[in-house]
C-alpha cells in the first residue's frame, strides 16, 4: 500500500498540485469575503444598538457625559463597519471583474459611497459629546437650542445611513444578477439577494420621504447577507463559474 501511495504521489502532475493549491486559496479568499459580510451585519447592528440606547433616552444631552463610553464604543463599531464594507468591495472586485467589469466597478463604488456616508453619519453622532457638555455648562437658557442641534445631528446620521443603503442596494441588484448568471453562488441565493436588495431600496426611499418602514423592509436583504456570508465560509464560490470566466 505504501508503494502504491508513493507511486500515486509521483504520478501527480505539477498542474494538478497547482490546481489544488489554487482551489485552497480560492476557498480561503471566499471565506474572508463571507466573514466580512457577517462582520458588517453585526458591527453596525451592535454599534447602532449601543448608540441608540444613549440617544433614545429623554433629555439625553444632559446625561450624555455619564454614557460617554457607551456612545463612543457604539460609534467605534459603526466606524469599523465602514472599513469592513469598503474592504468587502475591494476583495469582491477581482471575483466580479472576471465576469463583468462594469458590475465590479459599480459594486466597488457603491461600497465606497456606503463607507463614506456611514462614517460621516457616525461623526455627526460623535458631535453630540461636546454638545452635551455645552448644554450642561450653558444652563437652562441654551438647553432648548442644544436639543434642536442634537436632533439635527441624529437625523443627519439617519439620512446618511439611508443614502448609503440606497447606493448599496442599487449596485447590489446588478451584483446579484451577475451572481445568478455566472452561478458563483447557488441560484436561489442570487434570486434571494436580488429581491432582498430591491425591497431594501424601497425601504430606504420610504425612510428618506419620512415613512418609517425601513427596518422592516431591511430584513430580507439582511438575512441574505448573513446567508451568503455563511455559504462563502462553508462552501466558497462555485468552481463551475471558473470555466465561464476562461
Amino acid at each position: 500500500m505504501a508503494t502504491q501511495s508513493l507511486q500515486q504521489t509521483a504520478n501527480d502532475s505539477p498542474a494538478d498540485a497547482r490546481s489544488s493549491a489554487e482551489l485552497r486559496a480560492r476557498r480561503a479568499y471566499s471565506a474572508v469575503i463571507g466573514g466580512l459580510f457577517i462582520s458588517a451585519f453585526f458591527l453596525y447592528g451592535i454599534g447602532y444598538g449601543l448608540v441608540t440606547s444613549v440617544t433614545g433616552a429623554p433629555a439625553y444631552l444632559v446625561t450624555i457625559a455619564a454614557h460617554q463610553l457607551t456612545l463612543t464604543t457604539g460609534s467605534f463599531l459603526m466606524l469599523l463597519n465602514s472599513v469592513v464594507v469598503v474592504g468587502l468591495g475591494v476583495l469582491f472586485f477581482p471575483i466580479l471583474a472576471q465576469h463583468g467589469q462594469r458590475t465590479a466597478q459599480a459594486y466597488l463604488a457603491a461600497r465606497l459611497v456606503e463607507g463614506i456616508f456611514l462614517a460621516s453619519g457616525v461623526l455627526a453622532l460623535l458631535m453630540l459629546l461636546p454638545l452635551g457638555q455645552f448644554s450642561v455648562d450653558a444652563g437652562e437658557a441654551s438647553r432648548g437650542w442644544a436639543t434642536v442641534v442634537g436632533s439635527l445631528l441624529t437625523q443627519a446620521n439617519t439620512m446618511a445611513y439611508q443614502i448609503a443603503m440606497l447606493s448599496l442596494g442599487f449596485a447590489s441588484l446588478f451584483m446579484c444578477t451577475l451572481l445568478l448568471r455566472t452561478r458563483l453562488v447557488p441560484g436561489f441565493l442570487a434570486v434571494w439577494g436580488f429581491v432582498g436588495y430591491a425591497i431594501f431600496m424601497t425601504g430606504a426611499i420610504a425612510e428618506i420621504f419620512g415613512l418609517p418602514v425601513g427596518v422592516m423592509l431591511s430584513v430580507p436583504g439582511g438575512l441574505f447577507e448573513l446567508s451568503v456570508g455563511l455559504w462563502l465560509i462553508i462552501k466558497g464560490f462555485q468552481p463551475a463559474a471558473d470555466s465561464q470566466a476562461a
